[in-house]
């Protein structure tokens, strides 16, 4: 006798609704991916500083045009609501206090990796080009290189450059902005 296993996929409100009632509470290191709570890895201390250098960089380089967010939710639709590492947003005057951003608010999704590079390059970069983030960039720390992801498709993105320390990026959506690989590698 085989056994058909159905999965129970989550959505958005579910997942608040978990939060609100306490099964999960804010120390609890998970995201909400297409339905499914994934448990976050840890967070090392070579990851934390990018994340600080990212944030500190991007932070001045962009002043009023845009909010610089760090690991705060993203809204993906019905069943996803990741935490970017690194996000900057449209600027809103009430910083989003009303709703979390959605992907039209998005004008670039940073991720940062020590360990989950493979996971990050194969589920939540796809899952940022099916939903129409114009821009995503994974930090690849144990390659020492950053990946730039470019032109949104459901098939995920057309447009991939790898840089290298030494040479610089700009955000295709913040005109003027442009940030060396060495500074956010350290």
């Amino acid at each position: 006798m085989s056994v058909q296993v159905q999965r129970r996929l989550f959505t958005v409100e579910e997942y608040h609704r978990m939060a609100e009632v306490g099964i999960l509470s804010e120390d609890d290191r998970v995201e909400l991916i297409e339905g499914e709570l994934i448990a976050m890895s840890p967070i090392g201390s070579r990851h934390a500083a990018c994340v600080k250098r990212l944030v500190r960089l991007l932070d001045r380089a962009v002043g009023e045009r845009a909010i610089v967010s760090a690991q705060d939710p993203i809204r993906l639709g019905r069943h996803s609501e990741p935490q970017p590492d690194v996000a900057l947003l449209r600027y809103r005057p009430d910083f989003y206090a009303s709703a979390h951003p959605g992907p039209e608010d998005v004008l670039l999704i940073v991720e940062v990796a020590e360990t989950s590079a493979d996971y990050d390059r194969t589920v939540k970069i796809p899952l940022y080009a099916r939903h129409g983030i114009p821009e995503a960039w994974l930090v690849d720390l144990t390659e020492a290189h950053v990946e730039i992801y470019r032109q949104p498709s459901p098939q995920g993105y057309r447009e991939l450059h790898i840089v290298h320390r030494g040479e610089t990026i700009s955000p295709a959506l913040i005109p003027g902005l442009t940030v060396g690989i060495d500074e956010i590698l350290g």
